[in-house]
């Protein structure tokens, strides 16, 4: 069964029962990403919850910070007195910060949606986030025309913006095809986007028009079309044996982790294998990085 890194639900915890895990400089509250965070949070609000983990022995309303100790203090500032947040279900923040990338290209879009919903003007998000109002506008815009399933897939992924503007220009199938295509190959930029774009077959498209940035001979299209149909047939294998895989590598973990419990055992493998001793430990976090799926609003 696939273990979640966070509880399904934010909770608000006064701000008093959060236990920072590292202190901030004494100038903190002085440097321009403080105050970037803090007129963020002013005008828009928290848009990141902070994750926390509770705190063994600490009792049921006391945290460990994992992450955010610059928006918990943007908060004490402003005097609040609760904080929204994520209850992590290891209290590793080194996990946390491994698996939970920046804010996303459709996260960010979501929380401008919600800032206007408020009745937030475009103009004061622009003011407080430091760029022009048109930038801002087209955040706005950026799922016109995208599916809601390669919505899905990319919610979480750190995908470049320019990516949704080529998708737009796909019919939906083709849309959700591409996004599984960068995801298996890893490039969720613009010119792998471009690429799948002038792979695509004109009934494929929205506008039968091929792009002009690439000049591309039919052959090459061609021999484009075969390596991305070969991708998406790899990518769709290893999508129906990543289950039994993974379950696999979790029970294999769990006994590589009960034999290094055994201190006879570890005290052997460190003394005569510590290379191998190093290599254990390094694959196995990869494992339970891997078996731990983000849950993100």
């Amino acid at each position: 069964m696939t273990r979640y890194a966070f509880e399904k639900d934010t909770i608000r915890v006064a701000i008093g029962d959060i236990l920072p895990t590292r202190t901030l400089a004494k100038d903190i509250r002085d440097t321009p990403k403080f105050r970037t965070i803090l007129a963020s949070i002013q005008e828009v609000g928290i848009i990141e919850p902070l994750a926390v983990h509770p705190e063994p022995g600490g009792g049921e309303r006391v945290f460990i910070l994992l992450d955010g100790h610059l928006r918990l203090e943007a908060l004490k500032a402003l005097g609040a007195a609760e904080a929204v947040c994520l209850v992590a279900t290891d209290d590793e923040g080194f996990t946390y910060n491994r698996q939970i990338n920046r804010l996303s290209a459709i996260q960010e879009h979501k929380m401008i949606l919600q800032a206007i919903r408020k009745g937030v003007p475009p103009e004061r998000i622009a003011q407080t986030l430091s760029v022009n109002v048109e930038r801002i506008r087209e955040r706005e815009r950026l799922l016109d025309g995208v599916v809601p399933e390669v919505v899905e897939l990319l919610k979480d992924r750190m995908v470049s913006r320019g990516v949704f503007a080529i998708l737009r220009k796909m019919k939906p199938l083709r849309q959700i095809e591409a996004a599984e295509m960068m995801i298996s190959a890893s490039r969720l930029n613009v010119p792998y986007a471009k690429m799948i774009l002038a792979a695509s077959r004109p009934d494929m498209l929205i506008e039968v028009k091929k792009p002009r940035q690439l000049d591309a001979t039919p052959e090459d299209i061609a021999r484009m079309e075969r390596q991305m149909e070969k991708l998406y047939q790899d990518y769709k294998a290893v999508e129906d044996t990543l289950g039994e895989t993974l379950l696999v590598l979790v029970v294999a973990k769990g006994f590589v982790a009960r034999l290094l419990r055994n201190n006879a055992i570890s005290g052997y493998l460190k003394r005569y294998h510590q290379d191998l001793t190093g290599e254990l430990a390094t694959v196995m976090e990869a494992i339970g990085a891997d078996a731990r799926t983000p849950v993100r609003e």
